[in-house]
C-alpha cells in the first residue's frame, strides 16, 4: 500500500534493492574452543584457545570480542587473551557464533 502511494508520488524513482549482508560461516570447527581463567601478575585474564581455522579469522574473532566487551586483549601463540574475567559473556558470544565452547578451570 505505502509502496504504491510512493510510486504515484515519485513515478520516475527506481527502487533500489540492497544486497543482504552475508552471514559469516568462517566459524566451522569440530573441536570445542577452550575458555580458561588465569591470573598473570595478579591480574585476571580470560584465555580462548583451540581454534583450528585461519589466523586472520581468529584475529577477526578477537576484535569482535574486544569490541563487544569493551575491553583490551590480544592474539598470541594461537590464543586470544582478554583482560578480565569475562568467561560467561565470552562463552555466550561464541555460542551465538556457532562455536562449541568448553569451560576449563575455576
Amino acid at each position: 500500500m505505502l509502496r504504491e502511494q510512493l510510486q504515484k508520488l515519485f513515478p520516475d524513482h527506481k527502487e533500489e534493492v540492497l544486497p543482504e549482508e552475508p552471514t559469516s560461516n568462517i566459524w566451522l570447527q569440530d573441536e570445542p574452543l577452550l575458555c580458561k581463567y588465569e591470573k598473570r601478575n595478579g591480574k585476571p585474564i580470560t584465555l580462548i584457545e583451540g581454534y583450528t581455522g585461519a589466523d586472520t579469522d581468529f584475529k577477526v574473532l578477537a576484535k569482535e570480542l574486544k569490541t563487544r566487551l569493551g575491553v583490551g586483549g590480544t592474539v598470541k601463540e594461537e590464543k586470544i587473551i582478554i583482560q578480565g574475567d569475562y568467561r560467561d559473556k565470552i562463552m555466550e558470544f561464541l555460542k551465538e557464533k556457532g562455536f562449541k565452547v568448553k569451560r576449563v578451570g575455576g
